[in-house]
């Protein structure tokens, strides 16, 4: 779908990618409704936005809260006169703890911001799409939603369900003008963790951090996949990497990951 002078909602899409999903849509001439919790990041993303924010509009929910999504999309169609496309990225990660240790407060917040926040996207938003010329959805899943990761276990299987969500929603949607496309993407060099209230030690045995791909270069992928219609959007070389990996072997790709995560994991 070619972006330009289409109706795009961005969730999470004041920070991080979703800060430059919106910045590079606006520039692909698209008009974008940004959804966030953090309102002075949103203005801070309106600024950022320069003379194109008489095509942005700023939307302070959260996507957690069922009643307050199933209200999205007339404020979006007021602000834009239609919506054409959604691109679930918020999302947060849990503690570096196991299972046993994590307690259900964390595990519950992790999935209804990264699980039911993207359905109710979904089932608010797709009635409109239906009903344009073409329309299309993406979801950001992760690496980490087809590739097990200890101690992000509960975010893990909150991606995976996105991920297989997504992959049922495209047959579904198969033969109308609604195109689906699952986004996984590897390590990116975001504030998820601070934004998710999580503190993230050195990546591997030697202290040194794990290289992150820039949110621009992210977004650029993410952006040319959809206009592509893309069913499957693998972003960074790590991502591809471990797709790759895990379809040849999933108990070498597992242990793999295991041994990289080792001192990162708290018991």
């Amino acid at each position: 779908m070619k972006l330009n002078s289409k109706t795009v909602v961005v969730t999470g899409g004041a920070k991080g990618i979703g800060r430059e999903l919106t910045l590079q849509l606006l520039d692909k001439g698209a008009r974008v409704a940004v959804v966030d919790m953090d309102e002075k990041a949103l203005e801070e993303t309106r600024e950022l936005s320069g003379k194109q924010k008489d095509r942005l509009s700023l939307h302070n929910v959260n996507i957690s809260d069922r009643e307050a999504v199933e209200q999205l999309p007339d404020a979006v169609i007021a602000a834009h006169g239609a919506v054409d496309a959604i691109i679930n990225n918020a999302g947060i990660i849990q503690p570096f703890v196991k299972i046993n240790a994590l307690d259900y407060t964390a595990i519950e917040k992790v999935m209804k911001v990264n699980f039911y926040g993207s359905l109710y996207m979904i089932k608010a938003f797709l009635p409109h799409l239906l009903k344009r010329p073409t329309a299309h959805i993406a979801n950001i899943s992760s690496m980490g939603g087809f590739l097990p990761v200890p101690g992000q276990s509960i975010y893990g299987a909150s991606k995976a369900a996105v991920k297989l969500m997504t992959e049922a929603l495209y047959s579904e949607l198969k033969n109308t003008n609604v195109k689906v496309s699952i986004v996984f993407p590897g390590g990116v060099g975001t504030n998820i963790a601070a934004n998710s209230g999580i503190e993230v030690p050195a990546m591997n045995s030697n202290g040194k951090k794990y290289k992150m791909l820039e949110p621009a270069k992210a977004a650029e992928i993410i952006v040319k996949g959809i206009e592509n219609d893309k069913f499957r959007i693998l972003v960074g070389s790590d991502s591809r990497f471990m797709d790759f990996i895990y379809r040849l072997s999933p108990k070498f790709a597992t242990n793999l990951i295991s041994r990289q995560m080792k001192n990162l994991l708290k018991e």
